[in-house]
């Protein structure tokens, strides 16, 4: 029993020793670390280093010849302060900013980073990873002006970046982020120029609150002016409407009236037509009546007065060929009586002159001719006849008291008519009767006061 029990304790033992042995000897990594197994050669990328490395593994360490170090990989914050900084143009800046760094986990960085920080702690990484980028900060603060490292801080980040990482690399470190808080300076340049850009902020907010306020009273206007033409335009279309309406409602009347306008018409003009008819029948009518009643007895009476016009004409021409022999008996006559035929021929043509200014239609027996004074009662007549014989002698330079003188026998004696001679039917042209005038006082004889006798 007893033998057993020593069997069992120093099994325990052993298994014990064993089970320690194991355990630190077997070497476990964790995803954010890497173990560093030193003391053996290994060839890493082409060259010999006298480590190895596991990055979330497990390894077997070799005792007494290999040593175990650990390196953390997770962020490393380091806050940079940087303090009279002269940016370009010679202005002292302060910057302040927050970086994030790390460790590798990967070569060729790792190697790097096991030669300048292997067994070192987190402090002294974040120390070096904070002076470094302090100087690569007032390396980039030289190359930009204070308005262009406090407005555009991205700029500066990226040029910032831009510098530091290669830096890093080449310590071992990389650099995750980097953010610039705040930059100021202690002279108030960055305030001054705050102000004067508040001041022209400022302003350009009044301008554009003022270009705001006009466009909204601009847009308002437009939109007062859209909803007024929108309302004329309805308007307008109502109209049009309306009058699109009016225009087919006077044209569906006028269609109307045109064809009761037609009716009438076509009514009228078959009424017309009949009425013409009527009128041709009533024509014809007339046309025989007044062929019944008046043209037949005018043609017949056309032709009666014809046959009288023959007849006259007949006679007519008979007694220019008997007033033609007469003439020419006439003229013989004159040429046979000699030297009185011309007297005679006178007395004969005067003789119904002088009836006709007397007034008496029947022969003159003339027992004596005398002149009366203007005082006689008779003064009209006497004028007259002395007018009479002054005019006959004047034209045809018969002195009727000549005549008178030699062919009458004395008184009682009476003047053979005119008949002697052979007269024409026709009387011969005489001269018009001459105006009543009174005669010159020169030709005036003062006969004895007596009475004419007839």
């Amino acid at each position: 029993m007893e033998i057993l029990v020593v069997v069992l304790v120093v099994g325990l033992l052993v298994v014990s020793l064993l089970v320690y042995t194991l355990k630190s000897l077997l070497v476990v990594s964790s995803p954010n670390e890497v173990v560093i197994l030193s003391g053996s050669e290994n060839q890493v990328e082409g060259r010999t280093v006298g480590y190895r490395s596991i990055r979330g593994g497990r390894a077997v360490r070799i005792p007494l010849l290999e040593s175990v170090d650990r390196m953390d990989l997770s962020n490393i914050a380091v806050e940079i302060w940087v303090k009279g900084a002269y940016s370009k143009g010679g202005i002292p800046l302060n910057v302040n900013g927050v970086a994030h760094v790390k460790l590798p986990g990967e070569e060729p960085r790792l190697s790097n980073a096991v030669e300048r920080f292997l067994g070192r702690s987190r402090e002294d990484i974040a120390s070096v990873a904070r002076e470094t980028l302090e100087g690569n900060v007032r390396g980039v603060l030289a190359q930009l002006t204070p308005e262009e490292a406090n407005q555009d801080k991205e700029a500066f980040v990226s040029k910032l970046l831009d510098e530091a990482e290669h830096d890093m690399l080449r310590m071992g470190l990389i650099l995750d982020t980097l953010k610039i808080q705040n930059v100021t300076d202690d002279a108030n340049y960055l305030n001054s120029i705050g102000r004067i850009r508040g001041a022209k902020v400022r302003m350009s907010a009044s301008v554009v609150e003022a270009t705001t306020q006009a466009e909204a009273a601009e847009q308002k206007s437009d939109n007062w002016a859209k909803s007024e033409i929108a309302k004329l335009d309805a308007d307008l279309a109502i109209a049009h409407q309306e009058t699109d309406r009016r225009i087919k409602d006077a044209q569906s009347r006028r269609e109307a009236m045109i064809a009761e306008s037609r009716g009438v018409v076509l009514a009228q003009i078959a009424q017309a037509r009949a009425e013409i008819e009527r009128q041709k029948a009533r024509a014809v009518q007339v046309e025989r009546q007044l062929e019944a009643d008046v043209i037949q007895p005018e043609d017949a009476e056309r032709r009666r007065m014809e046959e009288e016009a023959r007849g006259d004409a007949a006679k007519i021409i008979e007694l220019g060929r008997a007033e033609a022999q007469a003439l020419h008996s006439l003229v013989e006559q004159f040429q046979k009586a000699g030297p009185h035929a011309r007297e005679v021929l006178a007395l004969q043509q005067t003789m119904p002159l002088l009836s006709h200014i007397v007034g008496a239609q029947h022969p003159v027996r003339i027992q004596k001719l005398s002149f009366l004074p203007a005082t006689s009662g008779d003064s009209s007549l006497a004028r007259q006849a002395i007018a009479t014989s002054e005019q006959i002698r004047a034209v045809t330079g018969v002195d009727l008291a000549d005549v008178a003188a030699r062919l009458g026998g004395g008184p009682g004696r009476t003047v053979p008519p005119p008949a002697a001679l052979p007269a024409p039917s026709r009387p011969l042209p005489s001269a018009p009767p001459p105006p009543r005038t009174t005669p010159p006082t020169a030709q005036t004889r003062t006969p004895s006061p007596a009475k004419q006798t007839t």
